[in-house]
């Protein structure tokens, strides 16, 4: 089967052919990139989203991988990353395997189709030639032939016409045996042009053409073949990843038999235990009798008015009832003024009003039921206190729950230690440095570490000194932890149990921004609660902030709980605006602090603490 002899008179046709194949195989060139440029976008894509679901650093996800669910998570976020990258080497092989080599062929292979067609047509234009001088010859003899048989017929006209002279007779003779001559010359030229023209067309269609073709064919089916090995590659390159993909499979499929959902509860218990026990039973308060009801150990009432003070929890130490809210700020809270401020004085001596406006008379009521309303409440002021507060937690860790407190101080030991053994080992090797310079004073003056040795064995004190510190706190803690009495399971219960209702509307209060205990809370195994001592509770609050300055304009008594009492001309600090109720919070001092009517002071606001405190109520609301 050869095209030579097949298709020889299919030149054009061919042709066409051949330039099909190669516009085949850069088709196929154009889809192998588009597939190169596939994989790459896909690999990006999946770098990309790995890189979207690792966890920042220094951030508060880096805590969540230590389950066994999210760190599996992470192990499959890494084996897409290797993922991406096995395609990324699927594109990098067909672009060098494929693209680029077929790139190459397809040049070298134009080239060589327009070399063979270039032979083919200039056999064709000889075969042509040829073809040419033959009719050439041919016409050359006819006409030849037909001149010989006129100038015969003239001859013998001439010499049967018996009034013609002998000259003229001999004239048309020659005449005529010229003409029989040249076609005699003619006719042997084109029998020699018809053989030769013979054997060069019987060369073109049995030898030229044929050998052109053959190489034609055999160019195009190197072409077919060449495409059909591209192809294998192009299968090839992607079994060869095959197995690393399957590796990275493999390893998803064994990050996920890692997660123990028992591990991870566990984890989450360590996490949150706070180490209270839980409410113990609520004694029974009988009502039926007349006399004056008794205060139980749950209830939340307070006499103030006799000095007496109520039975108190068992126990010397007293503790928290409410480990979350200041004194001060309680009981501003419960009292403090819910109606309009009086007008200030007609006259702008206090003589004129000498015991000056009174504000406005509230009902008092139980203790317990204020507190009840407050609880439900939300309380911005102390919201604020938190938000000032932010995330800086004290030294001790001692705004966290004991369990808590206990990990936490445990880890700062642990990383305390850590630092000493590091300054330990540069000390070590300083050491044995200065021992190689004395022996060796070539090699370094030993003088010139002694300064560095001194800092590394101040900075080693200092640590131990730190880790004693944090160790003490931590014996404190550990030795806590196990003494759990009936008292201090009620207080863990007042925490649990009172506060119920606030914890939705006030967890802010007991929280900072991120997450931790902002407020102190009592670890003391026992507590009481006297009346007289219940202004001793919480004095370990921070105040709030100074918000700037104001001059009282008139004399105020505030003889309503929640109020403050203040002299005309008194220079006092403000540290709550007025909201429109008309009452301004001012502080004379750490402990004394309340409303006095807005109108009766003239208020200078420091700027700064004014945007501070404007900020801190947006985030609260």
């Amino acid at each position: 089967m050869s095209w030579g002899t097949e298709l020889w008179d299919q030149f054009d046709n061919l042709e066409k052919h051949t330039q099909w194949g190669i516009d085949v195989l850069e088709k196929y060139i154009k889809f192998v990139k588009e597939r190169t440029e596939i994989e790459l976008s896909y690999a990006k894509q999946l770098r990309n989203l790995s890189k979207k679901y690792q966890p920042k650093k220094n951030s508060k996800e880096e805590e969540e991988y230590r389950y066994t669910s999210t760190r599996a998570f992470l192990a499959t976020l890494n084996e897409m990353n290797d993922y991406a990258g096995q395609h990324e080497v699927i594109s990098e092989n067909m672009t060098s395997l494929i693209t680029g080599e077929l790139t190459r062929y397809v040049q070298e292979l134009k080239q060589e189709r327009k070399s063979h067609f270039h032979d083919g047509r200039k056999a064709q234009q000889h075969i042509e030639t040829c073809w040419k001088q033959l009719e050439a010859s041919k016409r050359r003899f006819e006409r030849d032939c037909k001149e010989a048989d006129r100038a015969q017929q003239y001859f013998e006209k001439m010499d049967a016409d018996i009034n013609v002279t002998k000259a003229d007779v001999e004239k048309a003779r020659q005449q005529a045996q010229l003409r029989h001559q040249m076609a005699e010359d003619s006719k042997a030229e084109y029998s020699s042009t018809l053989q030769k023209f013979n054997s060069e067309q019987h060369d073109h269609y049995y030898t030229h053409i044929p050998n052109i073709f053959q190489k034609i064919q055999e160019m195009e089916e190197r072409r077919i073949v060449r495409i059909g090995e591209s192809m294998k590659t192009f299968a090839e390159v992607d079994r060869q990843v095959i197995p690393i993909i399957g590796k990275c499979l493999d390893e998803i499929t064994k990050a996920a038999e890692s997660i123990d959902h028992k591990n991870d509860s566990q984890l989450v218990i360590e996490a949150f235990k706070s180490g209270f026990e839980p409410p113990g039973d609520i004694d029974f308060e009988d009502f039926t009798q007349p006399m004056k009801r008794t205060v139980s150990e749950s209830s939340l009432s307070n006499s103030r008015g006799d000095g007496k003070s109520e039975p108190k929890f068992g126990g010397k130490s007293k503790g928290k009832l409410w480990p979350f809210i200041k004194k001060n700020k309680l009981m501003s809270l419960l009292t403090s003024p819910h109606q309009p401020p009086p007008p200030p004085p007609a006259s702008a001596s206090p003589s004129a009003v000498p015991n000056g406006p009174q504000s406005p008379k509230q009902q008092k009521e139980p203790l317990s039921h204020r507190f009840n309303e407050f609880m439900t409440s939300k309380p911005k002021i102390h919201c604020f206190r938190s938000l000032k507060r932010g995330g800086a937690g004290p030294e001790d860790f001692s705004n966290l729950p004991p369990e808590q407190r206990r990990k936490k101080l445990q880890q700062k030991v642990d990383e305390l230690n850590k630092d000493i053994q590091k300054e330990m080992d540069q000390r070590d090797a300083l050491t044995k440095m200065k021992d190689v310079y004395i022996k060796n004073p070539q090699m370094g003056d030993a003088a010139s570490v002694d300064h560095r040795l001194a800092e590394l064995g101040q900075n080693i004190e200092k640590l131990r000194l730190e880790v004693q510190k944090f160790e003490g706190w931590l014996a404190e803690v550990e030795g806590r932890l196990p003494l759990r009495t009936d008292q201090a399971r009620r207080q863990s219960g007042l925490y649990e149990g009172q506060n119920t209702a606030a914890v939705n509307s006030c967890a802010q209060d007991r929280e900072s921004p991120d997450g931790s205990y902002t407020e102190e809370q009592s670890q003391e195994t026992e507590m009481k609660v006297p009346a007289t001592e219940f202004d001793d509770e919480f004095d370990d609050e921070e105040p709030l902030p100074t918000i700037g300055t104001c001059k009282a304009l008139y004399t105020f008594e505030g003889q309503n709980e929640g109020t403050i009492s203040v002299a005309e001309g008194e220079m006092l600090y403000v540290i709550e605006e007025d909201k429109g109720d008309g009452w301004t919070r001012i502080r004379r001092n750490e402990d004394e602090e309340g409303y006095v009517p807005t109108s009766y002071v003239e208020v200078y606001l420091d700027k700064n603490a004014k945007d501070v405190y404007k900020s801190l109520q947006k985030i609260s609301e």
